[in-house]
């Protein structure tokens, strides 16, 4: 009992890890910088179609000409879905680097 617990879990720690891979990254100018970080969370209903708020990657990156834009389903992300997946209602992390 005690392997399969451990593999159980092994499993999951993995799942976790992998869910953050599928990524949207976006350069505008000669990229980010490294100098500034915002973030924020953009919701979907019916399975992603609808879009539910705006997340404007441009007033995120404020005045600056190179950025770097990421869009990816994060770990938290996966487990806001699967409660909120029954209703179909998603979320994905927008990040701004500039």
């Amino acid at each position: 009992m005690g392997r399969k617990v451990l593999l159980v879990a092994v499993a999951t720690v993995f799942l976790l890890g992998a869910v953050g891979c599928m990524a949207h990254i976006h350069t505008i100018g000669a990229g980010s910088r490294g100098a500034g970080f915002g973030s924020a969370r953009q919701w979907y209903a019916l399975w992603g179609l609808v879009p539910i708020n705006n997340v404007d990657s441009k007033a995120m990156a404020g005045d600056a000409v190179d950025y770097t834009v990421k869009t990816w389903v994060s770990p938290l992300d996966f487990l806001i879905n699967i409660f909120t997946g029954y209703v179909t209602i998603y979320s994905r992390t927008v990040e701004v680097r500039r």
